[in-house]
């Protein structure tokens, strides 16, 4: 078990580092690059600081050795309930998880209500959301808060009655319904963008050769072309949190609905390793898959000078 939990240990550093350094990476390119700032890429940077903060707290936590035994008084309890307990980490993760689900809504009035999208997307209801998802995650973690406490030097969960049920309540608003929300609202953008995008701008009118039709045809080919991109970078981006996340969520779902799952085994140990993993795989999907930031990369490290022939498509009036 030790053997294990010293390889848990070294994964969760190297992910530390690796999603420190990717995510920072994204937040510089979208602060720096002017072309990206945008509505989706707002999210995307908020998505990216989220994921940089949880790779850092974790790698500290993988770092920094706990007194054993905690330390009495205030500073013992406050260690163990803001620490010990991980309350910073699972608020970041449920801060992911929020952010994620707001982006796709973001991408999914975009895309299939592009009219009523141009009322919603503003500078002040992009605050809020955001900040909305910061205060949900943080209120959803705060449980940490309460539940642990400092037991003689020892940080110790409370127990308490019909505990199982206030964790499958855990399980199904920090992860089963943002799964269905964003499953649902991938398939239906999917079906939306098969059909040819009627709804994707506005009505076009058939301009005779030489009068500047072809120009407008060739700027809402080039949108539909850079919002396909960024639907399926964020579709990539909600597999691959699919995959990191239900192995761990469904152990602890059916270990509150009182399955004996054995917990501290090899599985198990890697189902926490596919959670921690998540934050840093992000950046490389961008990297790999978005052509917005591929092109920002190139601009922010001078391989490239002039502003991409989509970022018209970042939205004309800075919608996307």
């Amino acid at each position: 078990m030790a053997e294990q939990n010293l390889l848990l240990l070294i994964f969760q550093t190297i992910v530390g580092y690796l999603g420190i350094l990717g995510n920072g990476l994204v937040c510089v390119v979208i602060l720096k690059v002017h072309f990206t700032h945008t509505i989706t890429n707002a999210f995307i940077f908020n998505q990216a600081l989220i994921d940089f903060l949880g790779s850092l707290v974790l790698l500290l936590s993988s770092v920094i050795p706990i007194p054993d035994p905690l330390p009495r008084g205030a500073g013992g309890e406050l260690l163990c309930r803001l620490w010990v307990s991980d309350f910073f980490l699972w608020s970041l993760f449920c801060a992911s998880t929020f952010n994620l689900v707001t982006l796709t809504l973001e991408r999914y009035l975009a895309i299939v209500f592009p009219f009523k999208y141009q009322r919603f997307a503003t500078r002040r209801n992009v605050i809020l959301t955001i900040a909305c998802v910061w205060i949900l995650a943080f209120l959803f973690s705060s449980r940490q808060l309460v539940l642990n406490y400092n037991a003689n030097g020892v940080c110790t969960k409370t127990n308490f009655a019909n505990s199982e049920i206030f964790g499958i309540a855990i399980a199904i608003l920090t992860y089963f319904l943002p799964f269905t929300v964003m499953l649902v609202v991938y398939i239906h953008i999917a079906l939306v963008l098969k059909k040819g995008a009627a709804r994707l701008g506005p009505t076009l009118v058939v301009q005779p050769s030489g009068s500047g039709g072809g120009a407008i045809n060739d700027q809402r080919e080039s949108l539909m072309r850079a919002r396909r991109n960024t639907f399926k970078t964020l579709l990539i981006v909600f597999i691959v949190f699919t995959v990191c996340w239900t192995p761990n969520t469904v152990m602890f779902f059916l270990f509150n609905l009182g399955v004996n799952i054995p917990l501290k085994t090899p599985f198990h140990l890697i189902t926490v390793a596919m959670v921690a993993a998540n934050g840093c795989l992000n950046p490389f999907i961008y990297a790999i898959k978005y052509k917005q930031f591929r092109k920002a990369l190139k601009t922010l490290f001078g391989r490239q000078n002039q502003i991409p022939e989509h970022s018209l498509a970042t939205l004309t009036t800075n919608h996307g």
